[in-house]
């Protein structure tokens, strides 16, 4: 079966890690254009387009499929199969039509739960108590085709974003390849989803990410897991910005954003309800660490009775 592949971030080339260990043949892959990155914003290269090169695989890089040049350009591939993984780009319908087989998606959530670009944070942000990867047959709508295969993995009172998302990148490949097999063998048949059970995943933003400490503890607590390791939780204290890496349910009441306790165990904030101890902080220009570290040497940055904003 020729198979192209379009992915970009550390999640897709992780799929396409696991279809060249398996022998498969991909004669093409398609990522986003080369970005700047670091602080001396060089261009680089996406992970799959690093990948794709390792092994000596044709790279396409087009800023949009709606072009009929490059409408053309993957239509000469032949291929049989193109395998959609965090790509970036909209698939138009012409696109969708090409590969003898269409399209499918490795989407990172159980559909039709968390359709869109962030489903991993969203699903720890709102308590699920389960996530996994749904393989689809791709069609025009945002993340709405008939889903082929499902796996599934529970969701942990410690899972942050990072560490989910290093889950459903083992479950994700060994699914999209049983998928492979079960479409070239006739055997697989996509499930329409109900579309009344849909929720979106909005985009990350750092701005998002800043904490209203209006808001109860329990969200607070479940955001600064989902948004770890990025684009990290941030709070303020006498104007200097504080980055939250880590906290746990605490114990006390007060005005919102009072720090009620220091010690070695963590500093506890109060919140619109309940209290959060965040446990693992980062100072500018520092590094993260353990609350215990920092206080040891700034006690008075976090006495009691200041507010964080």
């Amino acid at each position: 079966m020729r198979i192209v592949f379009a992915g970009t971030p550390e999640f897709a080339a992780q799929h396409l890690q696991a279809l060249l260990d398996d022998g498969r043949q991909v004669v093409a892959v398609y990522t986003q254009p080369d970005r700047p990155a670091g602080r001396g914003q060089k261009l680089m290269p996406s992970p799959v387009k690093q990948l794709a090169l390792q092994h000596g695989i044709a790279v396409y890089q087009p800023q949009t499929l709606r072009d009929a040049d490059a409408q053309a350009e993957l239509a000469a591939l032949n291929a049989d199969l193109m395998v959609v993984v965090a790509y970036g780009l909209i698939l138009p319908q012409v696109v969708l039509d090409t590969p003898r087989l269409g399209c499918i998606n490795s989407h990172a959530s159980l559909l039709p739960r968390w359709r869109g670009a962030a489903p991993i944070q969203r699903a720890v942000q709102a308590g699920d108590a389960e996530s996994g990867v749904t393989v689809m047959q791709m069609e025009a709508g945002l993340d709405t085709g008939p889903m082929l295969l499902k796996v599934s993995t529970s969701i942990s009172a410690g899972d942050t974003g990072g560490s989910l998302h290093d889950r459903l990148a083992e479950l994700g490949p060994k699914a999209v390849l049983q998928a492979i097999d079960g479409l070239a063998a006739g055997t697989l048949r996509g499930e329409k989803q109900d579309d009344a059970l849909a929720t979106y995943a909005h985009k990350l933003n750092k701005d998002e990410a800043r904490l209203d400490w209006s808001r109860p503890a329990e969200e607070l607590e479940r955001l600064v897991r989902a948004f770890h390791p990025w684009p990290i939780c941030h709070s303020s204290l006498a104007g200097e910005a504080i980055k939250v890496h880590a906290a746990e349910p605490g114990e006390g009441i007060g005005l919102p954003g009072t720090i009620l306790a220091a010690d070695k165990h963590g500093l506890t904030v109060a919140c619109g309800t309940g209290a959060l101890r965040l446990t693992r902080l980062q100072l500018p220009g520092g590094k993260p660490l353990a609350f215990a570290d920092l206080f040891n040497s700034r006690r008075e940055q976090f006495a009691a009775g200041l507010v964080l904003a």
